[in-house]
């Protein structure tokens, strides 16, 4: 049996091209191309907009009020001189949030090699910062008591975990940072913060394992 041409057949739709979902829109462009063009007002709102978040990740990492302060106004300084060469690649908030991390863990770093922080260290009302782990709430004297303890309790632990694992917590676990913003920051793939945030977890739920019933 002898077979004709094989006839191909006509293409019923066009071929589908995969593209990038263009980045939506910084909301903060506005208030940076003021800043940029000289406007101190812009820049102090844009401050005022993320100077808490930046507070609550620095004094976690530190642990020290003093130093957090001290941080914070290098960070904003960094920030201002640095404006300019600010191009959009990334949002604001994740541009920002890069320079606080990396003057940070480079304090830590100093700060380690001169003498090295002991827990005993640690400021007595780190415990009562809301910057901090929170876990008080209402309850009767004696349970109160036992949330203090834990918190305290959770609070040296965190001071135990590495730069980098401390950090993600911070992120991720206190602020709400989701995997993909605290990648962008850090400058890491999302796998990467999963993992350090899984041995992270580990690290804290053994620290805690033996006052985690005084909870309830």
């Amino acid at each position: 049996m002898v077979r004709g041409p094989c006839k191909l057949l006509p293409l019923l739709t066009p071929p589908i091209l995969m593209f990038r979902q263009p980045r939506p829109p910084d909301p903060d462009q506005d208030l940076v191309t003021r800043a940029q063009q000289g406007d101190t007002r812009a820049f102090d709102a844009l401050i005022l907009k993320y100077g808490d978040k930046l507070y609550g990740l620095v004094y976690n990492m530190t642990s020290h009020k003093e130093d957090t302060h001290d941080l914070l106004q290098e960070i904003f300084a960094r920030s201002y001189q640095s404006l300019g060469k600010f191009r959009g690649n990334s949002t604001f908030y994740t541009w920002i949030y890069q320079i606080a991390t990396n003057l940070t863990l480079n304090f830590l770093k100093k700060r380690k090699r001169r003498a090295g922080l002991s827990l005993n260290d640690m400021e007595s009302s780190v415990q009562q910062d809301p910057a901090l782990i929170d876990t008080t709430h209402e309850a009767n004297p004696e349970k109160q008591t036992n949330l203090n303890e834990l918190q305290l309790k959770l609070n040296e632990a965190m001071m135990k975990l590495s730069e980098p694992h401390r950090m993600v917590v911070t992120m991720f676990d206190i602020q709400g940072m989701s995997h993909g913003d605290i990648a962008k920051v850090l400058q890491t793939s999302e796998g990467t913060i999963r993992s350090r945030l899984h041995y992270a977890h580990l690290q804290l739920q053994s620290a805690l394992q033996d006052s985690w019933e005084e909870r309830f």
